[in-house]
C-alpha cells in the first residue's frame, strides 16, 4: 500500500453528497459546497474533499487584508475511509490545493476548523502545511435527546428550516421568537458538548501570508491551553 497510488477526480455533487452521508462524522453536507473531489484507491471510491463559500463569508474575509469575495474558499467536509494508505489525508489535500491553484488562480487561500468535540484538534491540517489561526473554547455542539449532533450554526444560518427534531416547527417557534440558543437548550433540555473549535488557514499564494490581520499561533499553544482533543476525549 503506497498513498501515491491513490488518486483524485471531480465528482457530482450527488455522489459526493451521498458519501459524505454516509462516512463523515457529522452525517451532514454543507449545501455550500461546490468543488467536489473524489479519493480513489484500487478503482474504489475511498474518499471525498468538499470546497465552498463559508456560511458567514463576512466573518472570514477580514483574517486577510485585502481579500475578495470570491478569493477564498473553505474545506467544508473531508471524509476517508480506513480502506487508504497511511498519510492519505494529508496527501489528498496537498493534490486538491494543487487543483485549485491551477483551475483556479483567483483563490487566494483556504479556511478550514477542527473540531475537537466530533473529530479532532487538527493534525492533519498542520500535516498539510495549514497555519493555526484560532483557538477558542467550543459551546456551539449540541446534543439532542434523539442523540443527533447539530452545529448551532445550523439554526442561526438557516433559522426558518424546520428540523425534524423540532416536530416540523422552525427555529423561531421553537424558541417562541428570541432566536436564543441557550433559550432553546432549556426548553429542549439539550446537551452542549465541551471542546474547542480550531480554525486553520493554508495561502495558495504564499506570499500573502503577511496580509493576515491575526496572529499565527505555535502549534504547541494548543497542549498549553489544555485542548489537544480527539472525538471529544482529551490527550496529551
Amino acid at each position: 500500500m503506497s498513498v501515491k497510488d491513490i488518486q483524485i477526480q471531480m465528482l457530482p455533487s450527488t455522489r459526493a453528497n451521498n458519501f459524505i452521508k454516509e462516512n463523515h462524522y457529522s452525517g451532514k453536507v454543507v449545501p455550500n459546497s461546490k468543488l467536489h473531489f473524489g479519493v480513489f484507491y484500487k478503482n474504489k471510491l475511498e474518499g471525498v474533499l468538499q470546497y465552498g463559500a463559508s456560511m458567514d463569508k463576512s466573518k472570514i474575509i477580514g483574517l486577510v487584508k485585502d481579500t475578495k469575495w470570491y478569493n477564498f474558499l473553505e474545506l467544508n467536509r473531508m471524509a476517508l475511509t480506513d480502506n487508504l494508505p497511511k498519510n492519505a489525508e494529508s496527501r489528498s489535500i496537498a493534490i486538491t490545493c494543487k487543483l485549485i491553484k491551477k483551475h483556479a488562480p483567483d483563490i487566494d487561500w483556504i479556511i478550514s476548523f477542527a473540531d475537537g468535540t466530533q473529530c479532532g484538534d487538527g493534525t492533519i491540517y498542520r500535516a498539510s502545511g495549514f497555519l493555526l489561526t484560532g483557538i477558542k473554547k467550543s459551546n456551539s455542539i449540541l446534543k439532542f435527546k434523539n442523540g443527533e449532533v447539530y452545529h448551532t450554526q445550523t439554526f442561526v444560518a438557516h433559522p426558518t428550516v424546520k428540523q425534524k427534531i423540532f416536530n416540523n416547527k422552525n427555529f423561531f417557534e421553537i424558541t417562541d421568537g428570541t432566536c436564543s440558543i441557550k433559550y432553546l437548550c432549556k426548553k429542549l433540555d439539550v446537551e452542549i458538548l465541551p471542546g474547542h473549535q480550531f480554525r486553520y488557514i493554508k495561502f495558495l499564494k504564499p506570499h500573502l501570508q503577511n496580509n493576515l490581520t491575526v496572529d499565527v499561533i505555535p502549534f504547541d499553544e494548543i497542549k498549553k491551553q489544555g485542548a489537544l482533543m480527539y472525538k471529544g476525549q482529551s490527550y496529551g
